[in-house]
């Protein structure tokens, strides 16, 4: 397989934080109150230099949706999720869109959320031993 294509984006800009490929723009961002097992996650219109997984039916905290992973396209690291699919008709404004979660990314500024102490101090030690 070659060398994947990345897009380059303008503006505030949210990237991959393990390889810092652009993913999204801030413009793009349809929801800011996203909840995630991991903690805040923020909903996209919108996003580039992923791939996607295989569909799957997951039970959600707001009910049954198919969703796929998303990954990013530069180093495979897993950042999200994408709706494909809603089954109650309140939550069919998500089909097509996809969610970021934030300890995932690097925000427009460079800052990085962690999801927990725990991560916090599992990250830290995954870069220290050199493995991701």
């Amino acid at each position: 397989m070659g060398r994947p294509f990345v897009v380059t984006l303008e503006g505030k800009i949210y990237s991959c934080k393990y390889c810092g490929t652009h993913l999204a723009l801030s413009d793009d961002i349809a929801s800011r109150a996203f909840q995630s097992r991991n903690g805040r996650a923020y909903l996209f219109r919108k996003v580039a230099n992923v791939t996607v997984g295989e569909s799957e039916e997951r039970k959600m905290l707001t009910g049954i949706h198919i969703v796929a992973d998303i990954f990013c396209v530069q180093c495979g690291s897993n950042v999200g999720w994408k709706y494909e699919t809603a089954h109650e008709e309140s939550q069919k404004y998500k089909e097509g869109k996809s969610v970021l979660e934030r300890f995932k990314i690097l925000g427009p500024d460079g800052s990085l959320y962690w999801a927990s102490p725990e991560a916090h101090i599992g990250e830290l030690m995954s870069r220290v031993l050199g493995f991701f």
